[in-house]
């Protein structure tokens, strides 16, 4: 009996890391870029401004930040990840930039 317990345990937990090898990853960013997207909505409307429209960063583009409202954390990988930012320019008006990162790296359980 503890044998088929132990079996059906380990074919959970590969199927679980097999989903997460598939885009688990990406399908939890674009989670929380919507979440993100719909919080900078309610934070235009509250603040009296059009709500910002994504853009994706190109090298050499010219940013001007004045104020940082909001971030998309990165997700944890030793990779290059996607994030998105929020914030408003010199002009008051709201933009939102996804843009890559590096990972947050965790090695050795750190």
């Amino acid at each position: 009996m503890k044998f088929i317990k132990s079996m059906t345990f380990i074919a959970v937990m590969a199927l679980s890391l097999n989903a997460l090898a598939e885009g688990g990853g990406d399908k939890t960013f674009e989670r929380a870029v919507s979440a993100n997207t719909k919080a900078m909505e309610q934070y235009a409307a509250n603040q009296g401004k059009p709500a910002p429209v994504m853009k994706d960063y190109e090298y050499g583009m010219k940013l001007d930040v004045v104020k940082v409202v909001s971030t998309v954390r990165p997700q944890v990988s030793c990779a290059a990840v996607p994030t998105v930012m929020t914030y408003e320019d010199s002009q008051g008006q709201l933009n939102t930039i996804r843009y890559t990162v590096g990972g947050e790296c965790r090695r050795n359980g750190r």
